[in-house]
């Protein structure tokens, strides 16, 4: 696919971008999944506004930090007109990577929603990658499509894919771990399930300062998010024994230590972490600890601990955490 097939094959029932100037709909919650970019953002109130020069001098800056460029692309490919503007962008700039690799990722998002036909978006990730081969952004946007719509080997092989271009991104094994939680949904609960072994596997072998030490955490709290959606655990989280047992103890406790002796400030997605770990915390009992985290999440702490603003599984945690807070 060239860029003139990016830039004249796209769906033909997209609306056109609304006008310079018009009000936007505030979210119906806090969360944001910007998380604390201010300056993506900013770039993402622009897209919207039709002004892709902001989000095109942003991914410059960005260059090659792959955690920081993957959060980025996604949060701006998440913006409803993001396919038309930045097919404007294409026309400024035919030979405009960066360009390509978001146009790729919001005909991905666009395809997750139903609103493209997952081949189309397969092509311009495809494409995107073929202009940027050191880039995983294009591998990961074809992971998160395949994630919800693909075959377990072909998962793998995008997983692949992202690592041999960046072994420890974030992102693609929070994907990996949603997806492998979901094996065996109907079978209960089972301290072997192969999503602990992923998870154990990527924390020990990725750097002492990588947030992926916090992968375990992830795997327990996305193999209970199955579990529950099972009915084999009940959906209020804090009377769960998954939560209080040897196995969680035993997690809980070195993620929390790790997150105590080191935190990465600049983490573009370390909230999200620090949310999985506040929320075990309620769930364990341990109010005191949990008020710090949400105190040190501040503003975007939120009723969603999950990889995605949509996974909420457990609207009892909106009062687990306003009573660790003191402010039920």
């Amino acid at each position: 696919m060239t860029v003139h097939d990016l830039l004249t094959t796209g769906p033909k029932t997209v609306s056109p971008p609304p006008p310079l100037g018009r009000g936007r709909k505030r979210a119906a919650h806090a969360y944001d999944a910007a998380l604390d970019d201010a300056e993506l953002a900013a770039a993402r109130t622009a897209l919207a506004q039709g002004r892709w020069q902001t989000a095109r001098s942003l991914l410059a800056r960005t260059g090659d930090e792959w955690d920081r460029r993957g959060h980025r692309v996604t949060v701006l490919a998440r913006e409803q007109y993001c396919v038309p503007w930045t097919r404007d962008w294409l026309l400024a700039e035919p030979d405009s990577v960066d360009a390509a690799v978001l146009l790729a990722l919001a005909q991905v998002q666009r395809a997750l929603r139903g609103k493209e036909k997952p081949p189309r978006a397969r092509e311009a990730c495809h494409a995107a990658a073929a202009l940027a081969p050191a880039d995983p952004t294009p591998w990961l946007g074809l992971l998160m499509l395949e994630k919800a719509l693909g075959a377990e080997p072909e998962v793998r092989r995008l997983f692949a894919e992202v690592r041999a271009r960046y072994a420890d991104h974030h992102h693609a094994h929070h994907l990996m771990i949603a997806r492998l939680a979901e094996h065996q949904s109907g079978t209960g609960t089972d301290p072997l399930h192969e999503v602990y072994d992923f998870a154990n596997a990527a924390a020990e072998r990725a750097p002492a300062d990588s947030p992926l030490a916090v992968l375990p955490v992830i795997a327990h709290a996305e193999r209970y998010r199955v579990l529950a959606a099972a009915g084999h655990e009940p959906r209020d989280a804090a009377a769960s024994g998954h939560w209080t047992g040897r196995r969680a103890r035993q997690v809980m406790r070195a993620a929390f230590d790790w997150w105590l002796e080191w935190e990465q400030e600049g983490h573009p997605r370390r909230l999200i972490d620090l949310n999985f770990l506040a929320h075990a915390k309620v769930c364990e009992g341990r109010g005191a600890e949990a008020a710090a985290l949400f105190h040190r999440i501040g503003e975007h702490a939120t009723p969603s601990p999950w990889s995605y603003p949509d996974r909420d599984p457990y609207p009892a945690f909106r009062t687990a955490r306003d009573t660790a807070l003191g402010t039920a």
